[in-house]
């Protein structure tokens, strides 16, 4: 039979693994990435001192309010993340904790992953400018189009700059903006044919978005849940999964018809 001596030291015995292991983890980095609500730009306007989009070979039109495009402020691919910062970032509600090859390409130095990051952002400018002119069934080089959005990476601006490019040659077809004179924000990815894709870091864009002053966050509607478990106040979420469908959405909420919601 065990005396209590001997019970209080095969205890101590035991934790010693695992206070180790508590240890390790503690000093040890995580293949994590902290994130916040990084700097948002209207596509309707200019970034930098640059037009957002420029569009050349058709008549473009004034256009008033604003379409948002949002990005999240992340760790860099190769900082340490240690277990404290973790812990605290999933307590709070400014910052999101994601698996860094969410964010991040794997593999690579930083320069290289910067670099992917640009690749990606003017790939989905040229398939952004391909999914507005199908839209719109113009034929792909009856005009030019050029998106500058400086050193922004990444692809998740698609769906904006779609947009942002339909308001500009016909707005919402009936001599009035798609935005109706708001500041409205979103995310998404955006293929040739005008799917709309999720993209990850949501509850941080709706926060830079309130920020700036948006009402209306256009979100992809695999992303719902995210977006709603840390909406701003008074920020009203519209799910999407086209083009075509966040075009709609835009004209019923100016015309006070019926708009989805997640």
């Amino acid at each position: 039979m065990l005396t209590r001596l001997s019970r209080l030291r095969a205890l101590a015995l035991c934790a010693l693994p695992v206070l180790a292991l508590f240890g390790t983890a503690a000093l040890a980095p995580l293949p994590f990435t902290l994130a916040r609500a990084g700097v948002t730009a209207d596509v309707l306007g200019e970034d930098g001192g640059r037009p957002v989009i420029t569009i050349t070979g058709a008549e473009t039109r004034a256009t008033e309010g604003q379409l948002r495009m949002t990005t999240i402020l992340a760790t860099g691919p190769k900082a340490d993340v240690r277990i404290g910062s973790v812990i605290d970032g999933w307590f709070r509600t400014d910052r999101a904790v994601m698996p860094r090859d969410s964010v991040y390409p794997t593999g690579g130095s930083e320069k290289e992953i910067e670099q992917h990051n640009l690749n990606d952002m003017k790939e989905s400018q040229n398939v952004a400018v391909d999914a507005a002119l199908n839209y719109l069934d113009r034929e792909p080089g009856s005009m030019r189009v050029d998106v500058d959005l400086g050193d922004i990476g990444g692809p998740s601006a698609g769906l904006l700059l779609s947009l942002g490019i339909i308001d500009k040659l016909v707005g919402d077809g009936s001599g009035g903006d798609l935005t109706g004179g708001r500041t409205i924000a979103g995310t998404g990815t955006i293929s040739a044919d005008g799917k709309v894709g999720a993209v990850g870091g949501v509850s941080m864009k709706t926060q830079g978005a309130h920020r700036d002053g948006a009402t209306v966050f256009l979100v992809p509607k695999a992303e719902c849940r995210e977006a709603e478990a840390e909406r701003p106040e008074g920020l009203r979420l519209i799910p999407v999964t086209t083009l075509g469908g966040a075009v709609d959405s835009l004209k019923a909420l100016e015309k006070g018809g019926k708009v989805p919601s997640c």
